[in-house]
């Protein structure tokens, strides 16, 4: 059930307080008048009605004349008051509905500038609510909201500065290093132990490299993906798929249809993490591993891979997905293939595009691990609708 909205509320506080009131008033105006008409003082000189003739007794009359004042009096101020307290009850809820939307403005155009942000946090952190008005607490909800918002701006700013100074400044000596390595084992000139050492540099120089670019694709793909474009998963299987090198598991695939939208660069380096993951992690000998895709009974499109391989306990599913975490080693070791950044990639990138993604663990061993994305809308076209 659905909670009222503040403007609701307020209503139904002004309406009700105005009905109390309205009620202990006309109840006091009931008592007082009660009491004046069962008092002992009447109009002096009260005369039966024209046409009635005064009984004998003088004080049978006027008893009887005092009750009929009474209670016409009660049964009019009865009536006519609560009709009247009706009314001015229902204009009173009126004028507190429009007083309330009226108060409650401002927070309106916080929450929309909010939903602005949110929508576009890329974009949109440079928007600032510059609420005017006078200095009362909701001002000063929304400069605050406009400190904060400057603040995230710097921060993001900072992150993008770092992600591109790192970018250059990072690669270009393991570059050098990986050039200077490969001259230094020329087979014309280099000794065999020089050859071997050059050989371990040169898997320790390509290790780092990819580790750094592990790094800088999970820090771009944790903000949302702004600049979308159409995009068929099935294409995106086949050709990882087809780009994949004959190793231990067998990979076949069976892709449909799964229009998406988002960057394709980033889906593409998604799909190929699972497919990587599923044939590292996997049987020594007769592992396979399945990729398909398509679209979902409720609307949305995904990409499932599954394995064989090691038996993974249920409760060591979620780990998999932290950066530098792998089942059976607390942190990713010298020496073992990969960056212990596949999984996490593939969420960041998920999570950037809207989406989704969970495994579970395989009887007899390995993971299925599925990718949920949201549906293109039709307005992108590459699909009749």
């Amino acid at each position: 059930m659905n909670r009222l909205t503040i403007r609701a509320r307020l209503t139904l506080v002004y309406g009700g307080l105005f009905l109390l009131a309205g009620l202990l008033l006309l109840g006091v105006c009931y008592v007082l008048v009660y009491q004046r008409l069962n008092g002992n003082t009447l109009i002096a000189g009260t005369t039966a009605p024209p046409g009635m003739e005064p009984p004998p007794d003088g004080a049978v009359f006027v008893k009887q004349l005092r009750e009929n004042v009474t209670t016409d009096t009660r049964q009019v101020l009865l009536t006519q008051g609560g009709i009247a307290l009706g009314v001015i009850a229902l204009a009173a809820t009126a004028f507190g509905w429009l007083i309330a939307g009226r108060l409650l403005q401002p927070l309106h155009q916080v929450t929309a500038t909010a939903r602005r942000i949110a929508d576009a946090p890329d974009r949109g952190l440079h928007e600032r609510i510059a609420l005017a008005g006078p200095h009362d607490e909701v001002k000063e909800l929304a400069d605050t909201f406009d400190v904060m918002l400057a603040r995230l701006d710097q921060a993001f700013d900072g992150q993008r500065r770092f992600i591109a100074n790192a970018s250059h400044e990072l690669r270009t000596p393991l570059t050098l290093n990986r050039t200077l390595l490969e001259v230094a084992i020329d087979p014309e000139e280099a000794t065999p132990e020089l050859r071997q050492l050059g050989r371990t540099l040169l898997a320790v120089n390509a290790r780092h490299e990819q580790l750094i670019d592990g790094l800088l694709l999970l820090a771009r793909s944790e903000r949302q993906v702004t600049d979308r474009s159409f995009v068929d998963l099935a294409d995106i299987v086949e050709h990882v798929t087809a780009q994949l090198p004959p190793g231990k598991a067998a990979v076949d695939c069976a892709p449909q249809e799964a229009p998406t939208t988002g960057n394709a660069v980033l889906l593409e380096r998604l799909v190929h993490n699972l497919v990587e993951n599923g044939v590292r992690h996997n049987l020594p000998d007769g592992g396979w591993v399945h990729v398909s895709c398509g679209t979902r009974p409720d609307g949305t499109v995904g990409v499932t891979v599954s394995n064989t391989g090691p038996v993974v306990p249920r409760y060591e599913v979620p780990r998999l997905f932290e950066p530098f975490r792998r089942f059976g080693a607390e942190r990713v070791a010298a020496g073992v293939p990969g960056a212990g950044l596949g999984l996490s990639i593939v969420r960041a990138v998920a999570r950037a595009h809207g989406g989704h993604v969970h495994a579970e663990p395989r009887d007899g061993g390995g993971l299925v691990v599925t990718v949920i994305l949201p549906t293109a809308p039709p307005h992108h076209g590459g699909f009749p609708t």
